[in-house]
């Protein structure tokens, strides 16, 4: 007992052999996200999280209403650019300048983006009495400002306002005209319209009337009166057909002469903006007293793809 007690004092003594831990390890799951996260931190850096913050931003009910109070700037501005370029006047005339013509098209522009309608050539808000504020050359617009005033000298004709009546699938484009300050006339544009897509159309002239003028004795001046006295007095002698006619007014047939496709790039309540195919923009603002179509009286048939 002495001996062995004796060599064991002498040994050095033997570490025993270490076994594994026994503490719980990390779950793979939680080892997985805790990587994953990770390396989405370090590859993608700061931007990753920026863009995650701006989504849950925008669908938030704040930012429903500052998209919404953005729209309703964006029209404000553009009707203000269209009294500042000189309204419907100065682009009939002319006048309206470069800048004028750019500023107004920025606008345009900066208001299609928030367009609210998805579908604009079956909104209920298509149909009924529009005012243009701003047209292209290639609209009908212009057509009937062209065709009254290669019949008029400017001097003498002014074109005062110009509206369009949509219903039905048809258009209805009214140009009043005053000679001489004293004499009113009407030209009418009648084109049919067909869908194309949800926000494409084709417009095709069916016709154009010109109304038998009025006058206002009032207003007629002094060295006219004897003119205007004639030719009614003319008119009363004509034969009743050709009188009835004439107080018709003068028809003149369009139908195949010319068609056109366009598009609706923005429609509310309050604001109709379509582009022809080489992007001119057309605007036109709801005329007082006309009130949108009710959501179950579409203007036209759906269209098929």
């Amino acid at each position: 007992m002495a001996a062995a007690m004796t060599l064991g004092s002498i040994l050095p003594a033997i570490s025993p052999p270490r076994l594994p831990s026994l503490s719980p390890s990390p779950s793979p799951e939680k080892s997985r996200r805790g990587a994953g996260l990770i390396s989405r931190r370090h590859r993608r850096g700061p931007a990753r999280w920026t863009a995650m913050v701006q989504q849950q931003t925008f669908q938030g009910p704040s930012a429903a209403y500052a998209r919404e109070m953005e729209r309703l700037s964006a029209k404000e501005s553009l009707l203000l650019a269209f009294k500042d370029a000189g309204g419907f006047q100065s682009l009939i005339s002319g006048q309206t300048t470069e800048l004028q013509r750019i500023d107004v098209n920025e606008r345009i522009v900066s208001l299609e983006r928030l367009n609210p309608t998805a579908r604009p050539t079956t909104s209920p808000f298509l149909e009924g009495r529009w005012n243009f504020e701003w047209f292209s050359a290639g609209s009908p617009a212009s057509f009937a400002a062209r065709f009254l005033f290669q019949r008029s000298p400017a001097t003498l004709a002014n074109l005062l306002e110009m509206d369009m009546l949509l219903k039905d699938g048809y258009s209805k484009i009214t140009a009043n005209l005053r000679f001489f300050n004293s004499i009113e006339s009407k030209f009418l544009l009648t084109t049919k319209l067909s869908l194309e897509g949800p926000s494409r159309m084709k417009e095709e002239y069916v016709e154009g009337t010109l109304e038998t003028p009025t006058v206002s004795q009032e207003a007629v001046p002094e060295q006219l009166k004897g003119a205007v006295g004639q030719a009614n007095s003319a008119l009363q002698q004509l034969p009743a057909p050709i009188k009835d006619a004439f107080a018709n007014g003068l028809k003149i047939p369009l139908s195949g002469t010319f068609e056109r496709m366009f598009m609706i790039s923005y429609l509310d309540e309050e604001i109709l903006i379509t582009r022809d195919s080489a992007g001119a923009p057309d605007v036109l603002t709801r005329l007082e007293g006309s009130p949108a179509s009710s959501a179950t009286d579409p203007m036209v048939s759906e269209y098929e793809s």
